[in-house]
């Protein structure tokens, strides 16, 4: 796995784990915020090719 990729997972796997927080302290425009980040990324790793678990 080269460093874009990885990189890539990781950012995804941390902004997963904002939204959640987000959610779950009733944070509704931090969750619009962390919802749209993760919707970037994973446009960007469709756009790789980047398989996304």
């Amino acid at each position: 796995m080269d460093a874009f990729t990885a990189g890539l997972l990781q950012r995804i796997r941390a902004t997963e784990t904002d939204l959640t927080r987000a959610r779950e302290e009733g944070d509704d425009f931090l969750a619009e915020v962390e919802q749209a980040e993760l919707d970037d990324l994973h446009r960007l790793a469709a756009e790789h090719g980047v398989q996304v678990a």
